[in-house]
This record gives structure tokens, C-alpha cells and sequence, in this order.
């Protein structure tokens, strides 16, 4: 006698001494059968839930400790990843399976639709083990260097995907009774419906690809999309959609096919480069612009950085003065107070603690404007941090306005109708003092 015959006969026995038992508790003819259903029906249903239970217990309470013992960081993942709930799911799975025959004894015709819906619950048991492997390995695979910032959800849900078409089609042989050879079929016709729904998703499994390929956006980076109104940090990249937390706290969410579809600008380079740019302007009143004399250029060599530079170009004029009038200004070449602004600003940016020497340094001047002349500070600090960049910033323009007044220049800005009634108030009150 094989084995399967030996279940069947357990399973009529334990069938007619059940029906037995009832029928010996009083229980009508007629309601035998109901009630012999739904008792076995409670009882499947908490032997299952403990089965369940006790399996996940020991399961997880195993992960624990194997965890502690050997430190390997993939019975932790396994844990936050469900993997010893869904594993668990195996054992009252073999039981319910065992006693479906028993349960439906008296109603044939309900067994087969039972077994393969519980056929259908084991096709989602085994994708749902699968994926909690596959992400317990794409956390441990996260927490590697070369795999730091990789869109990694994107590769899960494009995985996640193939195995419910798979399970789609495990499914459907499994109700029609059919190959797989025949959903496949049917499927072609419908390709373009399909492409049609899942449009968003090729899409976004491409410029995920691509994203990572070429390395454009990692986790963390700060990119800004002004076309989607984001300026932030990347917090997520999925396969259809990226997660940018902005500087204001909100949350700008974009199509991940827009990264490589749009522009968008990744600060990076900034970040790996060790220094943050900076350039602002100070606009010079043209007419405080001047010749120095020689006492003047004096006075200015006793300033650090300038002493040398005076020197070397006064030797260098001197030298082109010979042959030219000295009498005319128009022929003789002079030091002029904005050329010793320019000077000290480099000196000063060149030995200022905060400043990133390796990276390109100006004190430069741009187009004259009706507004004066700009005076361009170009140069980088030695710190990429947003707070401590804007104090460093502040000091170092506020230190260049406050020594402007020392070279004998002003710095041009428009005056508000308060500035021209104090300017005539003064000269009111001088005249009238005068007079």
C-alpha cells in the first residue's frame, strides 16, 4: 500500500469517527455534516495560527541568536525583512494542505476548488520568500562602499515585478489547468496593452539603469530641478519615482526617467571637491577711482601683502616712464588706489584660514556698469557645510566694504528719497550757520 493510499484511508477513518462522536452527542442526522464542517473548520484554523506562531517564534528566536554568534549582518536584515514570518508560513501550509480531504469528507466537490486556492496561497508564500531574500541581500549589499548611494529599490521592485508575472502565470496553469505555454500565448496578443500599462515603470527601469551606469545621482546627493521645483537631498530612488527632501523640509517627488530626460544640476562635485564657490561683486564709484603719489604709495607698503607688489611696479613703470613726458598724466603709468584694492584682496584671500587654496582664487574686475565698477570675489571656501558657508561669506564681504575707505574709493549704491532730504537738511543747516 503506497503512501498516499494510506492518508486516504486515515483520512475516511478519522472522518466516520468524528461523525461518530456527533452523532453520539445527539446532534440530528442532518446536521451532521454542518457541524462536523465547521468544527474541523475552527480547528484547522487554530491549529494553523499556532503552527504559524510557533514556527515564526523559533524561527526568529534561531535568526537571533545565529545573529549574536556570528555577527553576520544578514539574519538582522533577514529579521526586518519578514523573512522568518513568511518562512513560517511552510508549516501550516503542510497542514492545511493534509486537511482539506478531512474537512470537506462530506463535500467532494469542494475539495479541488481548496486545494488550489491553498496551491495559489503557497505561489504568493514562495514570491514573498523570494523577495525578502532578495531585499536581505540588497540591504547587506548597501552597506558596502561600492554600492553606497545605488539606486537599489529600483532593481527590488523590477525583480518584484517579474515574479508576479511569474506567479501570474503559475496561477492561471493552475486554475485552468493549462501550460504556461498557453498564458504566454494569450499574453502576446495583448503585449501592446501591456506595454501600455506598465509604460511608467519600462521607463523608470531604464532610467534607473542609466541613473546608475553613468553615475549621475547617488543616495544623499543635492540636486537641484528647477522644472520640478526641487533643490535637495535625493532621499529615495525607486523605479518609478525619486524622493527629493528639500532645504524647506518639503517633499518634491519627480519621474525617475526625468533624470536623464531633463537637466538638473548635482552639487556633488561640489561635496567631493571639499570647497563651495562663492562671488559677489562690490560696485566702485568710478570717479574715486585714482592716481596715488609717491608718499601715498609710501603710506600703503607698511600694509602686509602690498609692499612687494609697490615695489615691483614701481621699478616696472619706471622703467616704461623713461622715454614718455613725465609732466603729462596722460603719458605716464601710475599705481592707481583701485590697483591696491585688487592686490590686498588677493593677498588677503590667499592667507585666509577658510579659504580653499587649491581652488581657483580671483580678485578680479568686470565691465564698468552705471553702477560703478565691479569688483568680482571669486574663490572657495574650505568647507561645503550651508551655515558655516554663509558666516564665512558674510565676514569676508563685510570685511572687504569696511576696508574700502582706506584706499580712498566708495562703493556705489543708489540713494532712496530719505538720503537726498538728509543731504538737503545738512546743507540747510550749513548755510544758515554761515549765514
Amino acid at each position: 500500500m503506497d503512501t498516499q493510499t494510506e492518508i486516504n484511508t486515515l483520512t475516511v477513518e478519522v472522518a466516520k469517527w468524528i461523525r461518530n462522536i456527533l452523532q453520539g452527542m445527539g446532534v440530528p442526522e442532518e446536521g451532521v455534516e454542518y457541524t462536523y464542517l465547521i468544527i474541523l473548520l475552527v480547528l484547522v484554523v487554530a491549529i494553523a495560527y499556532a503552527l504559524q506562531y510557533i514556527s515564526k517564534y523559533l524561527l526568529r528566536l534561531s535568526f537571533k541568536h545565529l545573529h549574536k554568534i556570528t555577527r553576520l549582518s544578514f539574519f538582522k536584515h533577514a529579521l526586518n525583512n519578514k523573512l522568518a514570518h513568511y518562512v513560517a508560513m511552510i508549516v501550516p501550509y503542510s497542514f492545511v494542505m493534509g486537511a482539506i480531504p478531512v474537512v470537506f469528507y462530506d463535500f467532494k466537490a469542494v475539495v479541488s476548488p481548496a486545494i488550489k486556492i491553498t496551491e495559489i496561497y503557497m505561489v504568493f508564500m514562495v514570491i514573498w520568500i523570494f523577495m525578502a531574500i532578495i531585499k536581505t541581500f540588497a540591504n547587506i549589499l548597501e552597506e558596502k562602499p561600492a554600492f553606497s548611494g545605488k539606486p537599489m529599490k529600483s532593481y527590488i521592485q523590477v525583480i518584484n515585478i517579474v515574479c508576479i508575472i511569474f506567479g501570474a502565470v503559475v496561477i492561471y496553469s493552475i486554475l485552468t489547468g493549462k501550460s504556461a505555454t498557453a498564458f504566454f500565448a494569450a499574453m502576446g496578443a495583448a503585449s501592446a496593452i501591456v506595454m501600455l500599462v506598465f509604460q511608467d515603470s519600462i521607463k523608470g527601469f531604464v532610467g534607473s539603469i542609466q541613473v546608475t551606469a553613468n553615475n549621475m545621482v547617488q543616495i544623499g546627493d543635492w540636486i537641484t530641478m528647477p522644472k520640478y521645483g526641487a533643490d535637495g537631498d535625493v532621499m529615495e530612488i525607486n523605479l518609478t519615482t525619486v524622493k527629493v527632501r528639500n532645504f524647506d523640509k518639503t517633499i518634491t517627488t519627480l519621474p525617475t526617467y526625468s533624470l536623464i530626460s531633463d537637466s538638473f544640476q548635482n552639487w556633488r562635485g561640489m561635496k567631493e571637491a571639499g570647497g563651495r564657490r562663492f562671488k559677489r561683486s562690490l560696485n566702485i564709484k568710478h570717479d574715486t577711482i585714482r592716481f596715488l603719489t609717491g608718499e601715498e604709495l609710501e603710506k600703503y607698503k607698511e600694509i602686509d601683502g602690498l609692499k612687494d607688489y609697490i615695489t615691483a611696479k614701481q621699478q616696472e613703470y619706471a622703467d616704461w616712464n623713461k622715454n614718455v613726458n613725465n609732466e603729462s598724466p596722460f603719458n605716464v603709468h601710475s599705481i592707481t588706489n583701485c590697483d591696491l584694492y585688487l592686490q590686498y584682496g588677493i593677498y588677503y584671500l590667499r592667507n585666509h584660514p577658510q579659504i580653499n587654496k587649491e581652488l581657483t582664487l580671483l580678485v578680479r574686475q568686470l565691465a564698468p556698469t552705471s553702477q560703478g565698477l565691479p569688483i568680482e570675489l571669486y574663490t572657495f571656501t574650505n568647507t561645503t557645510v550651508w551655515a558655516e558657508y554663509e558666516v564665512i561669506l558674510s565676514e569676508i564681504i563685510n570685511h572687504f566694504i569696511s576696508i574700502v575707505k582706506y584706499f580712498d574709493l566708495k562703493i556705489y549704491e543708489e540713494s532712496s528719497g530719505s538720503d537726498i532730504y538728509d543731504v538737503y537738511m545738512k546743507e540747510r543747516k550749513y548755510l544758515e550757520d554761515k549765514n
